[in-house]
């Protein structure tokens, strides 16, 4: 691991991060990360169109999680090495030229395939993050990132009311050319105006990969962090990849109802800017607390009474929202204050073992809701926030009070 004091090249000194420059860092993270999640509650339409079982057809989903991960580890590091306006340009382009081709394939694998590369090439907003981190000063680094990670939330969370609507009026390919042509603007966004930085890092990049391993046996915190938000980001995929199909087939709702339904739930939203004041002002032990508690509990109305209904979903949809993305932005905090000249590394731990845990949430979806439908559904999603309480509480606390 590095131990070389940020520079001016590493730390461009003479760029502020204005509100124009927080708006616009917001703007292309939620643009970009949209990509992973427009698939999401369509794969009931996807499905059938290219001759994919409903079973096989939450693969669609998982593969793109698992491509995302897999740009985190491989290619999002390169940010501590690469001019990072430049690496997140490319990727950019791959991302234009993938979509593209989901909405024209008609091949069952290849679409996989494609979905697999759709995720792979969407991990520019996580070299964009760790940017935002570099030119933010230190005493509301929180708050700059918790603004961006909202418009990143916002830009996941949004992503599923307007894949629903599009594909609900147009059709699914639709959903994917228009997030082509919406990539192409932002690509050009960030040519002209994100500014350049040149890491102050000397190493090759199999060095770079091998420090991967010696940052996370040498920094507690993020392994306790990367461990919380994993857990809370199964059951959030578990969540939104099932519910589409449950409010399909037993409540009759049509695209569009799940465009509605999934835009109650990006209320979730407002917790990130929140958390990131929270951790500017020291409280990030009781907001993690708050989180994976309001986590564990928000499958409940659906396990005290079906009864609930549409209402206990919108109610889970919102509060698990809420609580992930609180976690979430206080974990970044929190890494970001680890070592400074290797935060695209650390978030590209981070957010690997994130979209892992997410990966594996959608990937059980079909087959728990076959097997059990809501119930089973909402059983499994609560142990997975249950487990991470359950850490914190007998190891991960302890931890954090002893670096603070």
């Amino acid at each position: 691991m590095s131990s070389n004091s940020p520079t001016a090249a590493a730390r461009p000194a003479q760029v502020k991060m204005t509100r124009g420059l927080i708006a616009l860092f917001a703007f292309c993270c939620g643009a970009i990360v949209a990509n992973i999640y427009y698939a999401q509650p369509i794969i009931e339409l996807i499905g059938p169109d290219i001759h994919l079982s409903s079973s096989a057809a939450s693969l669609i989903v998982s593969l793109t999680q698992i491509g995302y991960a897999l740009g985190l580890f491989f290619l999002v590091p390169l940010g501590d090495l690469l001019e990072n306006r430049k690496l997140m340009i490319t990727t950019a382009l791959v991302a234009i030229a993938s979509l593209t081709a989901a909405a024209l394939v008609h091949q069952p694998h290849a679409f996989l395939a494609i979905s697999l590369l759709v995720g792979f090439s969407s991990v520019a907003v996580q070299i964009l993050i760790p940017l935002a981190a570099h030119l933010a000063p230190d005493e509301s680094r929180g708050r700059v990132v918790g603004t961006i990670m909202g418009g990143l939330l916002l830009g996941i969370l949004l992503s599923r009311p307007i894949s629903s609507f599009i594909a609900g009026h147009f059709g699914w390919r639709v959903v994917f050319g228009s997030a082509a042509v919406l990539m192409a603007i932002v690509t050009a966004v960030l040519a002209l105006t994100i500014p350049a930085r040149q890491p102050d890092h000397q190493a090759t990049y199999v060095q770079l990969i091998r420090s991967l391993g010696t940052l996370v046996a040498t920094m507690p915190v993020l392994r306790h962090r990367a461990l919380y938000q994993g857990l809370m980001f199964a059951t959030f995929s578990l969540f939104w990849t099932a519910v589409p199909v449950e409010l399909i087939r037993h409540y009759g709702l049509t695209q569009n109802g799940v465009a509605l339904f999934a835009l109650v739930g990006a209320i979730g939203a407002t917790s990130a800017p929140l958390a990131g004041r929270l951790a500017d002002a020291g409280h990030s032990r009781r907001a993690t607390l708050l989180a994976l508690v309001v986590g564990a509990l928000s499958f409940m109305p659906s396990l005290i009474h079906p009864a609930w209904g549409v209402a206990g979903l919108v109610v889970t949809g919102v509060v698990l929202d809420f609580a992930v993305q609180m976690n979430m932005v206080i974990g970044q905090r929190e890494i970001y204050a680890l070592h400074a000249a290797s935060r695209n590394r650390l978030n590209a731990l981070y957010m690997t073992s994130i979209f892992i845990g997410g990966a594996c949430g959608s990937a059980i979806a079909s087959v728990m809701f076959e097997r059990g439908g809501w119930t089973l559904i909402a059983s499994v999603g609560s142990v997975f926030p249950l487990l991470a309480l359950l850490h914190y509480l007998f190891a991960g606390r302890s931890a954090a009070t002893r670096r603070a």
